[in-house]
């Protein structure tokens, strides 16, 4: 595999624009700190002074659930940035020993995953935060739909596929949750997050249907031939969770033209050119 076929679709962008040798782990983080997130002003003077105030407010929400001992230094990161979330949103449990929410869940998943992409705690408690907060706010209402959406499209794509879906009452029991809620964190390669979420920021939630509906397409033969709802969300789950998307070829319009935006990369060993860099691990 070349060099330039595993760079960030806009490496080619920012090499344009002046700015030379991007590296792939540092795309989604220079990516997410631009003004869509709200995370740094437009005027690029203030930068350094608002990020100053960043770290301190970063410093000061930490010291207060240190002080009422609801993280320690042993507590896992993720944690501590799902703890200085909840309090900053005034969502902070009064022990902390109680249950985690689903909305908690989530949030520990994509934290997880981001933590993988940007090595800063500051920079990336603050890029969880502005992620998550455009899920509340901008996607909140579209959130719900995706299912639908989802079930829409892979009528188009598969009928057939769909049909057995619902003669085994799966369709309502996907995982949507672990697709939509999650935005597929946990599920794909870094490099595939990245693109995914990248067109999450810049405003397609619907990019996380076509995903999903390209998981059950390639998966067609193995799902068709399972008869009842609690096998098909245990293969599904385990497909997304287990590491077994390997390269995929897409199906759906939207996907290729994301996989187009850059190289098409290849998995090692493949030998064929219609490999898919999405699901390439």
């Amino acid at each position: 595999m070349t060099e330039d076929s595993q760079r960030n679709f806009r490496s080619v962008y920012y090499e344009k624009v002046g700015f030379r040798g991007v590296e792939e782990k540092k795309s989604l983080e220079i990516l997410l700190k631009d003004d869509r997130l709200g995370i740094l002003p437009p005027h690029h003077e203030s930068h350094a002074k608002v990020m100053m105030y960043r770290k301190e407010q970063y410093s000061d929400v930490l010291h207060a659930l240190k002080v009422i001992r609801f993280v320690s230094d042993a507590t896992p990161q993720v944690e501590v940035y799902l703890r200085m979330y909840q309090l900053e949103s005034g969502k902070l449990p009064r022990n902390s020993s109680f249950p985690l929410e689903p909305e908690d869940e989530a949030f520990l998943a994509i934290a997880k995953a981001m933590e993988e992409m940007v090595e800063d705690s500051v920079d990336c408690y603050w890029i969880i935060r502005c992620f998550v907060n455009q899920l509340n706010t901008k996607y909140r209402d579209s959130l719900p739909q995706l299912p639908k959406a989802f079930e829409q499209y892979l009528n188009l794509e598969d009928s057939r596929l769909l049909t057995h879906l619902k003669m085994c009452s799966a369709v309502s029991k996907l995982p949507y949750d672990l697709w939509f809620k999650r935005c597929f964190a946990g599920c794909l390669p870094e490099s595939s997050l990245q693109r995914v979420w990248d067109k999450v920021v810049s405003g397609s939630c619907k990019i996380l249907v076509f995903v999903a509906v390209e998981i059950l397409l390639t998966f067609k033969i193995k799902v068709m031939a399972l008869n009842n709802t609690e096998k098909i969300t245990k293969f599904l789950e385990n497909v997304v969770k287990g590491g077994m998307l390997g390269s995929i070829v897409p199906h759906t319009k939207e996907v290729r033209e994301m996989a187009g935006e850059g190289e098409l990369l290849m998995t090692p060993g493949q030998p064929h050119a219609t490999s898919w860099p999405l699901f390439t691990g």
